[in-house]
């Protein structure tokens, strides 16, 4: 990958970060509230992210000629599918367990949050062994 790719991936991860860490979704007690339905602030935070994702996903063609750092603006199909359905109900109880989600359990670690260090091991093994079962599956 070119340097100025990197320093986008860079700035932006950064920039992801802090919003996590300022929206509070990377303390997990706060996950677990609004998973609760005791605290609707990330509410917010998901409706806001939602919004203008899906803001920039339909303008962005439009008002650029091509991506800022690539050739093409590009569809990504996805399917409903088994191990869609099912990847998405491991996610969402791994999720409702420990309320950590990959994002934030990445950056709390920068919050001086070493709890999340299990959340992290528990990502990694689980990417691991989902690569694992996909590479037997064909």
């Amino acid at each position: 990958m070119e340097a100025r790719k990197l320093g986008v991936a860079l700035v932006t991860g950064i920039l992801f970060g802090f919003g996590l860490a300022i929206s509070t979704m990377v303390r997990p007690e706060v996950v677990l509230g609004f998973l609760r339905w005791d605290d609707f602030g990330l509410l917010l935070v998901l409706g806001g992210a939602a919004g203008v994702t899906a803001l920039v996903y339909q303008l962005a063609p439009r008002l650029l000629h091509r991506p800022i750092l690539g050739d093409t603006f590009g569809q990504h199909p996805s399917a409903l599918n088994r191990q869609t359905i099912g990847g998405a109900a491991i996610f969402g109880v791994g999720w409702g367990l420990c309320g950590v989600c990959p994002g934030p359990a990445i950056a709390g670690l920068g919050t001086g949050n070493g709890a999340l260090l299990v959340a992290v091991a528990g990502l990694f093994a689980g990417a691991y062994l989902q690569g694992w079962m996909a590479s037997r599956r064909t």
